[in-house]
């Protein structure tokens, strides 16, 4: 696995994108929590999309809407990033506080095997999504998803910051 990624915020215009969408959750909701999972296939490999407003590779997730359980926002993510269904138990890995995307920002971090049920096509959110050996992962994979892989392996402590 390579040592460094790209940095997930690095360029003007995604720290403009998501200052203005962390403006808009200011309003709409009192602190924000996402989840985050790695999808492995039974073949080992790791699932990743691009998404089309942010540089980089990322695993799988989003947002937790109101009203919404932790576990049905990680299916619907699943879902809606990668046509991916959950094949066992998801595995609560770690809980972590996001602050490069605000002061208010927790990820919920799972690790989950899956079956895809048809390839993802390209739309306006995800430019491109595949599965992936870890030894052959992207160029632009993000810097937290090298992080997040290395905590995985062992080759990394868990940190309490995403």
């Amino acid at each position: 696995m390579r040592a460094k990624g790209i940095a997930e915020i690095g360029t003007w215009r995604t720290r403009i994108v998501v200052w203005l969408l962390h403006r808009f959750f200011l309003v709409s909701r009192g602190m924000t929590m996402g989840v985050r999972a790695a999808c492995f296939n039974d073949r080992g490999e790791i699932f990743l999309v691009r998404h089309t407003y942010v540089p980089g590779w990322y695993m799988p997730g989003g947002g937790m809407e109101h009203g919404e359980t932790a576990l049905e926002a990680l299916e619907k993510e699943l879902r809606e990033e990668g046509n991916l269904v959950m094949t066992g138990a998801p595995e609560l890995l770690h809980v972590y506080y996001n602050r490069k995307t605000s002061k208010r920002d927790h990820v919920l971090f799972y690790r989950v095997t899956v079956a895809q049920t048809a390839p993802r096509l390209p739309d306006r959110e995800i430019a491109e999504s595949g599965f992936f050996p870890l030894d052959a992962l992207p160029e632009t994979i993000t810097d937290a998803t090298l992080r997040r892989l290395k905590e995985l392996s062992g080759e990394a402590v868990r940190a309490g910051y995403w």
